[in-house]
């Protein structure tokens, strides 16, 4: 299988005006952002609500990407807790021709390095045929993957465990893994990973920053200009200072409405908020009018 690398997005979920996950505008949203730049998007990720979204939704979902032209380039996210829950989204996921998958250890319990070497042993001894990117985040799931944990886990599934995205930059440094993918979680790692060997980036903010990402990964590979690298840090730098999810939903919502709802605790930026994230775009002569809404 050829190693998956380039710029992918973690793709926001669209809902309708009762909170259900709208399937067309989700799926249309995705393909725009791949028009706009990226390589690939990830479905149920953490920006997309994943822990939010009912798993009968998720399947509904799953059952529409076959029709996309883009299915190709779609990674499945569980975003679950539950090992069967998990287990049984990847089966259905695989029904539909989906064999990739990013999976983060679950949250709230308290575990080692042995543990979730176990999570993902029961994982793959369900589904022999999958190819997973782990998702190091302790800041959302309570445990951060150990350089060890991963080299432990390659070394015992080489077939199945195939990269990781670290959004909790303790590994992209120093991890060094042949034909192993690694994704630092924020375009302001994306340069320095690739000039540590790293194969990209999947991140939150590139649903609206894919075309400055992919620039700078393509003029990377082809020895040209740079120069432009410090503007897609300062652009992400504006979102870091609110939650990624809410800053992008309120982004996306000046282009359409569809975009103003999300799952509580979740919101949108209050207004004073709001009016500071695109003053200072504006500043960074951000395009809004590049982006497409679903």
């Amino acid at each position: 299988m050829e190693q998956i690398k380039g710029v992918y997005a973690a793709g926001l979920s669209v809902l309708d005006k009762n909170l259900a996950l709208d399937i067309k505008n989700t799926i249309k949203h995705a393909e725009n952002v791949i028009d706009l730049g990226c390589h690939g998007v990830v479905f149920f990720g953490s920006t997309g609500q994943s822990q939010l979204i009912s798993l009968s939704e998720k399947i509904q979902l799953i059952n529409e990407l076959p029709k996309s032209r883009y299915k190709s380039k779609f990674i499945i996210g569980t975003g679950l807790n539950s090992l069967i829950d998990t287990i049984n989204l990847m089966k259905i996921s695989k029904s539909m021709g989906f064999n990739n998958f990013l999976i983060m250890p679950p949250a709230y319990y308290k575990y080692g390095d042995e543990d979730v070497i176990n999570f993902y042993s029961r994982i793959i001894k369900e589904i022999n045929d999958c190819k997973i990117i782990l998702y190091n985040f302790e800041k959302l799931c309570g445990y951060k993957f150990s350089v060890q944990c991963v080299v432990n886990l390659v070394q015992k599934f080489p077939d199945q465990i195939i990269g990781v995205k670290d959004s909790s930059y303790n590994l992209f440094e120093t991890l060094k893994i042949k034909n192993f993918s690694i994704f630092p979680g924020s375009e302001a790692k994306l340069l320095k990973g690739l000039e540590l060997g790293c194969h990209g980036i999947i991140t939150a903010t590139t649903n609206v920053t894919g075309h400055l990402a992919r620039k700078i990964y393509d003029n990377f590979h082809n020895n040209l200009d740079l120069s432009s690298n410090q503007n897609l840090c300062d652009v992400r730098k504006s979102f870091d200072k609110y939650n990624l999810i809410s800053s992008l939903h309120t982004l996306m919502a000046e282009k359409n409405s569809i975009y103003g709802y999300l799952l509580p605790p979740l919101k949108l930026l209050e207004q004073a908020e709001k009016n500071d994230l695109l003053s200072n775009l504006e500043k960074l002569n951000f395009n809004m009018e590049i982006l497409k809404a679903a």
